[in-house]
């Protein structure tokens, strides 16, 4: 394998298998031109059996074997060149899906990416209605916040950060992913009181640290416009590096060209949180991570 002055690595990206708009073949090429040292490909879960809907961005159930076998293949085409990791970006949705659950273990993925997308609040299951992602549309994520917590974004936001430590509780993944993506349809907006979700962040960390798990530092709210900085915020990332917590630098990429996306921003954040390391995974060994720490440059 050639080395590199800075190593880097996408461990969060999504293909035609899911949401993506490019092959696996495709997304190994883009990061060997970048000169990455792995890719980690993180179809979205399968959800459509728990939620009892069909959803646009999910894997499908009957495609999840075909897909690892095109990531096996691709592991083995692209050996010593690029290293390449079977994943799943697992959703915890409160009571219906979880990323331990047997249905995703029992393919023995190499690494899981565990996400809170959905929101599932008691208000809205005993209305019978279904969860909102708090990941969709402007339109979607305020049409939830009305209807599931009564317009009270304070509530909303605490019911966030009380899934994401659920998740974290109940475990069976790796690398939290996009931790504050509440922020997404919510930045400067004034909601709720900072420091309400400041001490939230640190009970995140606090746990995050407790579970032995890596934060992945996303770029992907920046390389599709959304917003102009990294998941998590620079405060949050404060709050994190108190705890040593263990961050890896992703794109989120959903397309080719975003694999590495806006790295730059990432490692600038990181460097003002007074960062000076991120982390690559580099598979495992008698099921324990090996993770390479690489030094910000």
């Amino acid at each position: 394998m050639e080395k590199h002055a800075q190593l880097f690595s996408s461990m969060h990206t999504h293909t035609v298998f899911c949401d993506g708009r490019d092959d696996i073949e495709t997304m190994c090429r883009a990061a060997y031109d970048k000169k990455l040292y792995a890719i980690g490909f993180s179809s979205h879960a399968p959800t459509e059996k728990q939620l009892g809907a069909k959803t646009t961005w999910n894997l499908k159930d009957e495609n999840v074997s075909k897909y690892k076998a095109e990531v096996l293949a691709a592991k083995e085409r692209w050996q010593g060149k690029l290293n390449v990791f079977f994943g799943f970006e697992a959703d915890f949705i409160e009571g219906k899906r979880a990323p331990a659950d047997d249905d995703i273990t029992s393919f023995n993925p190499d690494f899981v990416i565990g996400s809170v997308h959905y929101l599932y609040p008691e208000s809205a299951r005993s209305r019978q209605l279904a969860p909102f992602t708090i990941d969709g549309s402007e339109e979607e994520f305020y049409k939830g916040l009305n209807e599931c917590y009564d317009s009270d974004a304070r509530k909303l936001m605490n019911s966030y950060y009380d899934t994401v430590l659920e998740m974290i509780d109940t475990g069976g993944f790796d690398i939290l992913g996009h931790v504050d993506i509440i922020k997404k349809n919510t930045i400067n907006k004034d909601l709720w009181p900072k420091e309400n979700e400041i001490s939230r962040q640190k009970e995140i960390a606090q746990a995050a640290s407790k579970a032995g798990l890596c934060i992945e530092v996303n770029t992907g709210g920046i390389n599709r416009k959304k917003i102009n900085e990294v998941y998590p915020s620079l405060t949050f990332l404060k709050i994190i590096h108190e705890y040593n917590i263990p961050l890896m630098i992703t794109s989120d990429a959903h397309n080719a060209g975003d694999i590495a996306g806006n790295y730059n921003i990432a490692v600038e954040t990181l460097k003002m949180a007074d960062i000076n390391e991120h982390y690559i995974f580099n598979g495992r060994i008698n099921r324990k991570i090996v993770w390479i720490k690489v030094k910000i440059l």
